[in-house]
């Protein structure tokens, strides 16, 4: 690249604009006219003043430190009722998936591969929407809500991570499912506990690295204006719509990495439910086929939510479009999808509810018994 003898610098709302000659900042000042101006004459020093400059501008208070989670100015006036709507759903799926972990903890019958990684998966679903709702929540009370920027980072790390985990975690609940229904001859040899932790492990692994590296680096880059995140949440998209730098990299490499976590996990989830499928139509019993088609039809509705939602929020070309719809289709994926896991996956099952119904009966004997102790 050819470097002229002259370039122009300006500051316009807290935005560097470089131009190389006097004719292409008249143009703009045209339509722009109040511009600071400054003028460098010596080639060597375009660099280091252009940086003085941009440190200028952090140091005069216009770069960010903080964002203003916007929400849904247009549902302001149902903000209480939106808000008791979600709060029920949150706390309904909090207690579904700590339900899920405290049994599979408790009884001795769910130590198995499928309840180990629902487990997970439930850990994982939980402490994913546990970095979001609480803020969508005040939101609902109070309107726009400050977030500073280094929290604002941190939390769509958080919430990206435990995300591509669940979304790894749901492939490997997939294959569990083909190998205990396709091949049930070799499902303890392979599924063996060394083999399950070392698939959550794997799991955990690839969502932190492949959704650290984008978003450390786009935190690296400018922010000096505007700040006002047009979401209930602090995603990647419209973190790079608001950046001042250039993201067009950062976007690809973020897209790419998404790409990979929704594909391969689909992939994989077809590839095992079109297995089990293919077996289930060859049950000799009508009965049995009814209820493995009704099992299977649950879990792929769930998929379908999950996977569905997250592909049109990400995997768009263009992230800064349609962001009303990127709000309503992210509240799919953080409040009904995490409602419907828990009674899908687990709730609905035999051996949960007969776990379950021993669990109760424990509690009872245990209450009965101290009461007696008591009063004796």
């Amino acid at each position: 690249m050819v470097v002229s003898s002259t370039i122009i610098v300006s500051v316009i709302n807290g935005k560097i604009a470089v131009w190389e000659t006097e004719n292409e900042r008249a143009a703009v000042a045209s339509i722009i006219p109040q511009l600071d101006l400054t003028v460098l004459q010596t080639p060597q020093r375009q660099t280091e003043e252009v940086d003085m400059l941009m440190t200028e501008v952090t140091r005069n208070g216009t770069a960010i430190q903080e964002f203003i989670l916007e929400g849904f100015p247009a549902a302001e006036h149902l903000g209480i009722l939106l808000f008791l709507v979600h709060l029920l759903a949150y706390l309904a799926s909090l207690v579904g998936n700590m339900l899920i972990i405290t049994m599979t903890c408790e009884d001795h019958r769910l130590h198995t591969p499928m309840y180990f990684f629902l487990s997970t998966f439930s850990f994982v679903e939980y402490s994913c929407i546990s970095t979001v709702i609480p803020q969508l929540l005040a939101i609902f009370l109070s309107g726009r809500q400050k977030i500073s920027f280094g929290a604002c980072f941190t939390q769509a790390f958080v919430f990206l991570f435990l995300g591509a985990t669940a979304f790894f975690l749901l492939a490997v609940l997939s294959l569990d499912r083909y190998l205990a229904i396709c091949k049930p001859l070799h499902y303890h040899t392979i599924m063996s506990p060394r083999m399950c932790v070392f698939l959550v492990t794997v799991c955990l692994v690839l969502g932190f690295l492949l959704m650290a590296i984008p978003v450390v680096m786009l935190s690296q880059s400018v922010y000096c204006g505007p700040n006002v995140i047009p979401h209930f949440f602090c995603d990647f998209g419209p973190l790079a719509n608001l950046s001042c730098s250039e993201t067009r990299s950062i976007k690809m490499l973020f897209f790419n990495f998404a790409l990979i976590v929704l594909f391969t996990s689909l992939l994989i989830a077809v590839f095992a439910y079109s297995n089990i499928v293919v077996t289930i139509v060859r049950l000799p019993s009508a009965r049995e086929r009814q209820r493995a088609f009704s099992t299977c039809s649950s879990h792929l509705i769930v998929l379908s939510l999950m996977f569905g939602s997250c592909i049109f929020i990400y995997i768009k070309p263009k992230q800064s479009s349609r962001l009303d719809t990127n709000r309503e289709a992210a509240l799919v994926n953080t409040v009904v999808t995490p409602l419907l896991n828990p009674v899908i996956y687990t709730l609905r099952n035999k051996q949960v509810h007969q776990a379950l119904k021993d669990t109760l009966s424990r509690i009872k004997h245990h209450r009965y018994h101290r009461k007696n102790v008591l009063f004796s």
